[in-house]
């Protein structure tokens, strides 16, 4: 147990004291990148989806057909 409790005072030590925290500046600056990375993402796998939906569409309404 007192290996427990020496880890705890040890990590509330770390993060107090030798941790360089982030400005909210920067956190805001890194939280708009983050954004607007993710949007982009999503807006490129929404258009991969769509495309491959399109063409397998396509495809089965070929086959469906002869």
């Amino acid at each position: 147990m007192s290996n427990v409790v020496l880890f705890l005072k040890d990590s509330y030590e770390e993060m107090t004291h030798r941790v360089s925290w982030p400005t909210w500046a920067e956190l805001q600056n890194s939280a708009v990148i983050v954004l607007v990375a993710s949007v982009i993402i999503a807006l490129l796998v929404l258009a991969m989806d769509e495309s491959v939906g399109n063409l397998l569409k396509l495809f089965y309404h070929s086959v469906e057909t002869k």
